[in-house]
């Protein structure tokens, strides 16, 4: 394996970077010209401090690809996805759909189940009859050529990794789209941003979309939990993670996802995907916080939402604390102080942006309560407002504010379902996770 520095990795000796945040003394001369090789590559991309260089790796051999398409109904969808899916092998689980669907195509095999068993039992079904080497999963409202696949599959090089994602972008396929499908092209529910990365609980990216997957068919069990209508994707990478599978995700590479056409069904999802917290907190404990925050800096953040005249102290108190904790903590290089007050400065603005989200995202329906009785919470709202405007440099507020609203709404509707918080709780900085937790399948 080799590796490159990502880009904003503080070089040197000392690399500063990664996520989470991280320190790396290397050995003088370890890094020429930002590549490194064998052992030290598979750390810095564990790490999140490089990338994998995959210019020389041929992709997959289509032979050894098998594609499985999950689908109820949808027939104009499903033959959009096969259309860019030529000529690799296609298995479409027709799950139940009211008329049978009959897709054509010598590269195509159709597996009808006569009782509706969800996304994650079809794709097990599929799984269960796929022979090659590697299988992705494709869901029928993705378009994503055959070519990006069998690129995907260069990450299998390192034979760590058992399961690769593309960069999924919303695509609207109205004539004259309307304002909530330009807002899904721009900020789709299934976009996990530009930047590749190590996938993993805490990490820049958490979790992957089963909307596109490219996985080792034997690495990968009996597949998804079928118990789960909603995120199950999310349960089976942190199960492979734990199992001390390695995930990758590439934004190099892109697959387009439908939006949704009517805004009850944009919304719909939205909720939908909010109600999947519940279940995973049952599972996985608490790598489903819903924000990560040290003591110093949630109490500093919060002091500045809250726009009084004791804010900015606290907050320079705050920072200050954490100036003194990494300090001790970081190694003993040259710039270790002016490196301790930057970092403590990137946490403090993580920590405005976490609780912001906290405010008008996750918790927004006791907040909501709350703000009407006290000013206090109406200032913080009004503060995490600013924040998620100079965020999202003001675009997509109407559009933001309803993703919000109805992801939120689903979370609680599964929390207290459930009768558990842990799907809204929060983590302290700096907990570990143990491995085992997970009791999915």
């Amino acid at each position: 394996m080799r590796a490159r520095l990502k880009p904003g990795v503080r070089r040197g000796d000392v690399l500063v970077g990664g996520s989470p945040m991280r320190v790396a003394r290397l050995r003088p001369g370890a890094l020429p010209a930002g590549i490194a090789d064998g052992a030290l590559a598979r750390r810095l991309l564990d790490g999140n401090l490089a990338d994998p260089v995959l210019d020389d790796v041929p992709p997959l051999d289509p032979a050894d690809l098998t594609v499985v398409l999950p689908v109820h109904g949808r027939a104009d969808e499903l033959g959009r996805a096969l259309a860019a899916l030529r000529p690799l092998r296609c298995l479409v689980v027709d799950d139940a759909s009211p008329v049978p669907l009959t897709p054509d195509g010598p590269h195509v095999e159709v597996i009808r189940l006569e009782r509706n068993v969800g996304p994650a039992g079809a794709r097990n079904a599929g799984l269960a009859k796929v022979s090659t080497s590697y299988v992705a999963f494709v869901d029928c409202d993705v378009t994503v050529s055959a070519e990006t696949l069998l690129r995907l599959g260069r990450h299998f090089a390192d034979d760590r990794v058992a399961l690769v994602a593309p960069r999924i972008v919303g695509l609207a396929r109205s004539e004259r789209p309307r304002w909530f499908e330009r807002y899904d092209e721009r900020a789709a529910s299934l976009g996990l941003g530009d930047v590749g990365c190590s996938v993993r609980p805490g990490a820049a990216v958490g979790w992957l979309p089963s909307a596109c997957l490219v996985g080792r068919t034997d690495r990968l069990g009996e597949g998804f939990d079928p118990s789960l209508r909603v995120g199950e994707d999310v349960d089976l990478v942190w199960r492979l993670v734990d199992e001390g599978q390695v995930v990758r995700y590439d934004p190099g590479e892109v697959a387009h996802h439908d939006a949704r056409a009517t805004l009850r069904g944009w919304l719909g999802r939205k909720y939908v995907y909010g109600t999947g917290g519940a279940p995973l907190a049952a599972r996985h404990g608490d790598k489903g916080a819903v924000a990560v925050l040290s003591p110093a800096m949630a109490t500093a953040a919060a002091a500045l939402l809250l726009r009084r005249r004791w804010s900015v102290p606290v907050a320079l108190l705050g920072a200050g604390r954490g100036v003194q904790v990494l300090r001790r903590t970081l190694p003993d290089v040259p710039g270790r102080d002016r490196l301790a007050v930057d970092l403590a400065a990137r946490g403090l603005g993580w920590s405005l942006r976490q609780e912001s989200a906290l405010l008008l995202r996750h918790w927004w329906p006791p907040v909501a309560v709350a703000a009407v009785l006290s000013r206090s919470v109406r200032r913080a709202v009004v503060g995490a407002l600013v924040v998620d405007l100079v965020v999202s440099r003001g675009s997509g507020l109407a559009g933001r504010r309803l993703d919000d609203l109805a992801y939120g709404a689903g979370l609680w509707a599964g929390v207290l379902r459930a009768r558990s918080w842990g799907a809204v709780s929060v983590r302290g900085a700096g907990t570990r996770h143990p491995r085992g937790r997970a009791t999915g399948r």
